[in-house]
């Protein structure tokens, strides 16, 4: 068979917006993904859902795989034909033994290529406003390996060189034997009151970053507890963090250490999780419903939309309902030219904004964004014996068409998809909820709500996390179950959702 190929990629150091475009492509093709531990596995998610996953971590001591089995597996898989993406935290190339696996594919005749990361020892420093070099400060850095053995005879590491021939010095993954590396730079040196920084999880949302000098830094780990994954830098650039902090710096990320549990549709979660981490929030996506094609196979919609002359209006009640009726327009051979004289409600600035995308321009947006406020803006307007198409969720309140209904018009309440429950990983999250892991939990919609009371068994952990609703029928929804929503938006969109939650971090500059 013909040989496949393999992607030595580095994936970064965690903060998944520093994944290069080359990596990402290469994870779209994949077949099959070797990968490490990840500081942010929502990498994983340009993966094609068919492509194998196969876990090869490596943490302190414990190696799922020896990295001699990992060289022939790559190899292995290679030879099947497929496409191998190994993925690597950080660089491959700077103490990611890509090296070693790239000399085994070329003696076995697999054709590899080398997508360089983003390496830890520059980023993460940047990201706690640690130059690595700085006029008049530093010219000179060097990347060492913190993780050697002390119980051998000699180190590699030329300590009489480094201590004080480089002016910036980053021990990666060098926590463990901090006290040995402090003890043979101040021996051979470099001055005990030298500053130095230890940067606990790099780039993500829960960074910490401890200040301290070359001579203070051990005594400091073991009495605070600081445990790996760390960087260890040393040198005068780190007098530079005070003033070029920006990562978890409150002024300009309001909510940098805050944890959330998005429970959107897991299509959907990402708009919401990327406004929120731009704000510093770490985001877990544990989405609580999918959307799915109605129970009907879209029947009741295909019908309408072979009728659309017949309607005086066309009432859009969400997103996903937009997204589905032209989906069926279009699958039916027609575009917007056959909603002909019908004039078009939305309810919310983001219907009405996914309403612009297909060239429609909605002739009413209630300023209030709910059912309630449709009826009271159409009511003037409707005319005698409206006819009026209503495509949206399948399980949907029957406010709006009820009350459209006792005000004369026939109402056709069409399915346009389906809301069903994602049932997975609800026992692992309750215990998490219980640990107080989360800071807020955000629901968008009545359904997410039910689904995770669901998915978790009963309310008892959401007791134990503050409670975002994106306005009053969510949190109408969050009561009935006997919880109290601590913030409820006062514009029901994912924009006034985050803004509330943000103005109601009690704690936040």
């Amino acid at each position: 068979m013909k040989n496949g190929m393999v992607f030595l990629v580095g994936a970064g150091p965690g903060d998944p917006r520093l994944l290069t475009v080359g990596a990402m492509q290469c994870l779209k093709r994949a077949d099959v993904v070797v990968y490490d531990h990840l500081a942010d596995e929502s990498i994983l998610s340009y993966v094609p859902e068919a492509a194998e996953r196969i876990y090869v971590g490596k943490q302190s001591c414990h190696h799922t795989m020896r990295q001699e089995e990992i060289n022939a597996l790559l190899a292995d898989k290679a030879e099947e034909g497929k496409t191998v993406v190994r993925l690597k935290g950080g660089d491959p190339f700077v103490f990611g033994r890509g090296g070693e696996e790239a000399l085994v594919l070329l003696e076995r005749g697999v054709p590899f290529e080398i997508l360089p990361g983003v390496t830890s020892a520059i980023s993460v420093p940047a990201y706690a406003g640690i130059p690595v070099t700085h006029r008049g400060v530093a010219v000179s850095f060097a990347v060492v390996t913190g993780h050697e053995d002390p119980t051998k005879p000699e180190s590699h590491v030329r300590w009489q060189h480094l201590a004080t021939g480089v002016d910036t010095l980053i021990f990666l993954m060098g926590v463990a034997n901090l006290p040995e590396i402090t003890k043979n730079l101040i021996e051979n040196g470099r001055p005990a009151d030298t500053p130095a920084a230890l940067i606990r999880w790099g780039t993500r949302a829960d960074q910490e970053t401890y200040v301290t000098t070359v001579g203070e830094a051990a005594e400091m780990v073991r009495r605070d507890g600081i445990r790996p994954p760390a960087i260890f830098i040393v040198g005068d650039v780190v007098r530079l963090r005070d003033r070029l902090r920006w990562f978890d710096r409150r002024e300009f990320r309001p909510l940098f250490g805050k944890r959330i549990l998005v429970t959107r549709a897991r299509a959907q979660a990402s708009a919401l999780t990327e406004k929120l981490t731009a704000l510093g929030a770490s985001c877990v996506e544990t989405p609580v419903i999918r959307i799915v094609p109605p129970s009907d196979s879209y029947a009741g919609l295909d019908s309408a939309i072979g009728k659309l002359q017949d309607y005086h209006w066309v009432i859009f009640t969400s997103v996903n309902g937009v997204e589905h009726f032209f989906a069926r327009l279009h699958h039916a051979g027609m575009d917007t030219r056959a909603l002909g004289y019908a004039k078009i409600a939305a309810i919310g600035t983001a219907t009405r904004d996914r309403l612009r995308t297909y060239g429609i321009e909605a002739d009413i947006v209630p300023q209030e964004f709910r059912a309630e406020a449709v009826v009271d803006a159409l009511r003037p307007i409707l005319p005698p014996r409206a006819h009026i198409l209503l495509p949206r969720a399948q399980e949907a309140r029957d406010v709006l068409p009820a009350s459209l209904s006792a005000h004369g018009a026939t109402v056709d309440v069409v399915a346009a998809y389906e809301t069903v429950p994602e049932t997975e990983h609800g026992e692992e999250l309750a215990a998490q909820m219980m640990d107080g892991a989360f800071d807020y939990v955000t629901f968008t919609s009545s359904s997410t709500v039910k689904n995770l009371v669901r998915m978790l068994g009963n309310i008892t952990p959401l007791q134990h996390t503050k409670i975002a609703c994106i306005g009053p029928v969510t949190a109408e929804t969050v009561k009935q179950f006997g919880l109290d929503p601590y913030i409820v938006a006062g514009t029901y969109t994912i924009d006034g959702l985050i803004t509330a939650i943000k103005n109601g971090c009690d704690d936040c500059v």
